[in-house]
């Protein structure tokens, strides 16, 4: 297994960070397995992959870069920097400005032998910068609100989780093959992989929407790149129109969101609306006797009552 030992100080100075290069690498590599993992990416797909493969046919040098620095067991470095949180034009920036032959030799670790010839040219850094600018242009950007709301509503699942149950139990569930051990190691993932010394760097988190992340490591900044909550990455589900009708939409929105207890900063992340309105529409709510609140550690949690599943059932018209 592949781990990482961690100071204490290395841990508490960790930080979650949204990175829309990460979510465009993320959405890249979904587009090259053409293999939807919930209802949401399905439908993402059959908007974009006819684009997207028409793009890598005529391309063969990106469809090779994909292929080899992307859709094996080894991602190449300079495709996946440490994300920083930064904006995508500082991101891709990073990407492009790699040196060709780094990139090269970047590429050779990740197909485990020499490149095939197609990937014989002297810009690789360039060509890999335009692809995923393409992606983030045409798949990823116009999305992007929605989908940072769901990142950040993501964070801020997990520093609550942080707040009452320590970084043990934040660590343990983030992704597959991933736990803390203790005596100061952390398991990133199951590859039979040489332990890293990480104490005294930086350590960053990054939530991506897609179902699968890997881990990066430059200099002194190393990375974690896991999917966001499950729930969160299949996109919000509807609200039936009969209860919409009846309580509104933005009510009706928050009741069917609250199947698992949330904050209010949580909901305001996945629903956009105004921290204002959301305390208003959770305070009618509750006097309407269809939510109830406890705390969590440093949060107020929000959820439903049995009277609000009972009209959540109602509401939701049955198939026949």
């Amino acid at each position: 297994m592949g781990w990482w030992r961690v100071d204490a100080d290395t841990l508490a100075r960790g930080r979650f960070v949204v990175s829309p290069l990460a979510e465009t690498t993320a959405a890249l590599q979904t587009l090259h397995r053409a293999a939807p993992s919930h209802p949401g990416e399905r439908a993402w797909l059959s908007t974009h992959l006819p684009a997207y493969r028409a793009r890598l046919a005529a391309d063969p040098v990106a469809a090779a870069l994909v292929r080899v620095g992307l859709g094996g067991s080894w991602n190449a470095d300079f495709l996946t920097p440490v994300p920083t949180g930064a904006a995508f034009p500082d991101e891709i920036g990073r990407v492009r400005a790699t040196p060709p032959a780094a990139a090269r030799a970047d590429l050779e670790v990740a197909a485990g032998g020499p490149l095939p010839p197609v990937l014989d040219v002297p810009d690789l850094p360039e060509r890999a910068a335009a692809l995923l600018t393409w992606v983030w242009r045409t798949a990823v950007g116009p999305d992007w609100p929605r989908r940072r709301r769901l990142l950040e509503a993501d964070l801020v699942a997990r520093t609550g989780q942080l707040t009452r149950h320590g970084w043990a139990a934040a660590l343990d569930d983030m992704r597959p093959g991933m736990r803390w051990l203790g005596d100061g190691r952390l398991q990133v993932n199951a590859y039979d992989y040489p332990p890293r010394e990480i104490s005294g760097e930086r350590l960053f988190f990054v939530p991506v929407t897609a179902r699968r992340g890997w881990v990066a490591w430059e200099a002194d900044r190393n990375a974690v790149v896991y999917p966001c909550s499950g729930v969160l990455a299949a996109g919000r589900p509807p609200a039936p129109r009969a209860l919409a009708a009846l309580l509104g939409g933005p009510r009706a929105e928050i009741l069917v969101l609250l199947d698992t207890p949330k904050s209010t900063s949580q909901l305001v992340a996945l629903t956009g609306q105004a921290l204002g309105s959301t305390g208003r529409h959770l305070r009618i709510l509750r006097d309407a006797g269809l939510l109830e609140r406890r705390r969590a550690g440093r949060s107020v949690l929000y959820y439903r009552t049995p009277a609000a599943d009972a009209l959540l059932a109602a509401g939701t018209p049955r198939v026949s």
